[in-house]
């Protein structure tokens, strides 16, 4: 009753929880007219209650521009509709302001003329785009979407394409119903759930805005080609999608063995009866370039489990542990989700800036370098501890400081400093330490704990990026040790990179300014954009799908969120 209830007050939201799982059968729909008919009552239901929840419209109406220049001599259409039949329909629908203003906006520019319909029948690429909605709610899992009595009108249309008629009552309505729902899509599949409150899920990088009339002209214009060529998203996206696929068929297959958590370690060489499951998981994550049903542990098994590693973040010692059994004993189902929450999470992502910019992906403990869209290098990074989280959000980076001082947060001279020099009065002198007014900052050198050369962004998080003396750190294969700041395995490399069009500067200027002890700041001449984000999983350059930890619990707040999660 409860779920009910939930559902009845609020429709949309709760199918957007239902896992996958739950919703699949929903999205057979496309090729499947069986499972259809099976599901129109439960549709129509749906659409009772879609209709019935929208915002009401506010009676200020917003004027938009119309382009009167548009006329029946060279409109792309030889259609129009009557403006106050937008208007009818926004009422009649309950439209809220947003999108009542984006529909007269859209066709105020057309001056009226119809997108969707010619004078001899509705348009080839009203198809494109429902199979687009349709494999959209398909992967997503995402129903909410679904507009019953749209797609009743199409198909009605479309089964009597021979006897259309271009005065049918049905034919404004259509042309409406399709617009509205097109933006509907675009927002959902191309910016994501605005319901989300992404700063309250800890994500602090502004969320990206589409344009979705601009959208449409671009499907009207191409005719539903190569829409893949202006869909307003990320290209991690799609390469997620095509994975989210691939274990959707793995899943569906139930050809996924379950494999026992083991303490024995197995090496090449060893014969275990747990090494014929591994080998077929591996087959199937393609890890495993062919099938193999011997018990043996061979070099083929080898390269795949150091594959295996890769792709987790694990020691890359082909060695088959409890770290390996872990990651590899986790369900599709589970992977599934997790593909699904870093996609909502690439859907809120800006567009990618067209000069270079830097990425710290922090459950990969790792920083990536970019320029013009084209991956330049990479390197380890270490993070914040769980108690003390790297922030996500972005910046500029404007500053590169060689041999500098480390100004100490209260916080860290209250729980660590003032305690060390109680029991020690020489604490400070030890440490290179001095008092600066009212606090105490670190003088430059070696031991400095920001290393030779910190990077500055000003932010309201006092998080930047530097250089540690710390090395040995950058071996482990989880690098959650910082107190927030980012640590860099290769910080002189980057000095280099930011400063590789500046005359100034070059390797060896470089190595004296940061072992030079005195503290000098530079002015980038062109600041570069940083972002700091969080993705679980994502597909390298090498065309390989990665997945890491959960490290911040953020994976989990967002799926409470998408899938009704309860906090276990």
């Amino acid at each position: 009753m409860a779920f009910l209830l939930k559902f009845v007050q609020h429709p949309g939201r709760v199918l957007t929880k239902l896992s996958p799982a739950f919703l699949q059968p929903w999205f057979s729909i496309k090729n499947d007219l069986v499972t259809m008919k099976k599901l129109l009552p439960v549709a129509t239901f749906l659409f009772l209650l879609f209709t019935g929840c929208h915002q009401p419209a506010s009676k200020q109406m917003t004027a938009a521009k119309r382009d009167t220049s548009i006329t029946a001599t060279n409109a792309y259409s030889d259609l129009f509709l009557d403006s106050s039949a937008v208007d009818r329909f926004i009422a009649t629908k309950g439209i809220n302001d947003s999108a009542a203003n984006h529909l007269r906006i859209f066709y105020a520019g057309r001056n009226y003329q119809y997108a969707w319909f010619f004078g001899d029948g509705i348009a080839d690429y009203a198809a494109t785009f429902l199979d687009l909605q349709n494999d959209y709610m398909a992967y997503s899992g995402d129903s909410s979407l679904y507009n019953f009595r749209l797609q009743l009108l199409y198909d009605s249309v479309a089964a009597s394409k021979e006897h259309f008629n271009r005065t049918d009552s049905i034919i404004p309505e259509m042309e409406l119903l399709f617009t509205e729902q097109f933006f509907r899509y675009a927002r959902r599949a191309y910016q994501g759930i605005n319901q989300l409150n992404v700063k309250e899920l800890d994500w602090f990088i502004p969320r990206k805005k589409i344009n979705p009339a601009a959208m449409l002209d671009s499907l009207i214009k191409y005719k539903g080609k190569d829409v893949t060529q202006y869909e307003p998203v990320n290209r991690q996206y799609n390469l997620l999608k095509n994975f989210l696929l691939k274990y959707y068929s793995i899943e569906k297959s139930g050809e996924w063995e379950t494999i026992p958590h083991l303490k024995k370690a197995f090496r090449r060489g060893d014969s275990s009866a747990i090494i014929v499951p591994i080998k077929k998981n591996l087959l199937l994550t393609g890890d495993l370039s062919q099938a193999d049903s011997s018990a043996l542990f061979d070099n083929l098994l080898e390269q795949a489990v150091k594959n295996f590693q890769h792709r987790f973040g694990l020691t890359e010692d082909g060695v088959i542990g409890p770290s390996f059994l872990k990651e590899l004993t986790v369900s599709p189902a589970a992977r599934i989700r997790q593909l699904l929450i870093n996609m909502e999470r690439i859907r809120w992502v800006p567009a990618e800036p067209g000069t270079a910019y830097l990425l710290v992906n922090i459950p990969e403990f790792r920083l990536h370098v970019y320029e013009k869209g084209r991956y330049l290098f990479g390197m380890n990074v270490v993070v914040g501890q769980t108690a003390h989280q790297t922030v996500i959000f972005n910046g500029t980076l404007k500053y590169v400081v060689f041999s500098p001082y480390w100004n100490i947060p209260q916080s860290i001279i209250k729980n660590e400093i003032l305690p060390a020099l109680s029991r020690n009065k020489n604490y400070l002198e030890t440490h290179n330490m001095e008092r600066y007014g009212n606090g105490i900052r670190q003088k430059p050198g070696p031991d400095n704990a920001l290393g030779l050369v910190k990077f500055l962004f000003p932010n309201n998080y006092n998080i930047y990026l530097h250089d540690t003396p710390a090395k040995s750190l950058f071996g482990e294969s989880k690098r959650a040790f910082s107190h927030g700041c980012i640590r860099l395995s290769e910080a002189k490399k980057l000095a280099e990179f930011l400063l590789r069009n500046d005359a100034d500067w070059n390797a060896a200027t470089i190595t004296r300014a940061m072992k030079s002890g005195r503290e000098r700041y530079v002015t980038l001449r062109n600041p570069v954009p940083v972002f700091i984000g969080y993705f679980t999983a994502w597909v390298d350059w090498e065309g390989q799908l990665n997945f890491r930890n959960d490290i911040y619990g953020h994976d989990k707040q967002l799926a409470g969120h998408l899938f009704n999660i309860a906090d276990q």
